[in-house]
């Protein structure tokens, strides 16, 4: 018996976002087996895992970053900025995004967008700060998307207003990470380590 999925769940099945589905729709490459006058969309599952739908190779991915969740309005207005100033130049594009140290090379978002350069499915990347992308190591990336030819965007070349507080927020992680590994998560030289560290890196300079 054939099963109907929402839109949801079937970009979950083609490894893709709702917004790439609700393009490919707009684009004629995949619509909706059934739309209900609310709105809400119902993709036939055998129909959706027997499809082989190749990525834009146009797709430009404009990519967000903050360093905790006490941020997360600084990353929406991120999100925005982006959205709109890849909307004005008229490129289709995905948002990704990211919560997490400049300096973890592990995050899900950055996974898929390094993963996209290599397999060549991108043609542009749109940062809104260079260091959004990471703190240490982004001219290597960089260099990644010359290779791939992948265009570069910084809408902002200036620097970062938040900088010193987010790389304050990136020391203080390594710290707390290597004093928990040298003295364990609960030890009271642990604690005492980190409390320090966390004065020094709130003091104003003179």
């Amino acid at each position: 018996m054939n099963r109907f999925v929402k839109i949801g769940e079937a970009a979950k099945f083609l490894g893709v976002t709702v917004q790439t589905l609700r393009r490919w729709e707009r684009t004629g490459q995949l619509s909706p087996d059934k739309k209900t006058e609310g709105g809400t969309r119902y993709y036939s599952l055998d129909r959706i895992l027997g499809q082989n739908i190749k990525q834009d190779p146009s797709l430009t991915y404009a990519y967000a970053r903050v360093s905790s969740v006490e941020q997360k309005e600084d990353l929406k207005r991120q999100q925005e900025i982006l959205s709109m100033y890849c909307a004005t130049h008229g490129w289709t594009f995905e948002i990704l995004s990211d919560i997490g140290s400049g300096m973890n090379y592990k995050k899900r978002g950055l996974k898929k967008l390094l993963d996209a350069i290599l397999e060549r499915k991108i043609k542009r990347l749109v940062l809104s700060h260079k260091d959004r992308l990471l703190r240490f190591g982004a001219e290597l990336v960089f260099s990644l998307c010359e290779t791939c030819h992948v265009e570069v965007v910084i809408v902002n070349q200036g620097e970062n207003s938040s900088f010193e507080e987010d790389l304050a927020k990136d020391v203080l992680e390594i710290i707390t990470v290597f004093a928990a590994r040298l003295y364990g998560a609960r030890s009271h030289k642990n604690k005492k380590l980190i409390e320090a560290a966390k004065v020094l890196l709130s003091d104003e300079p003179e």
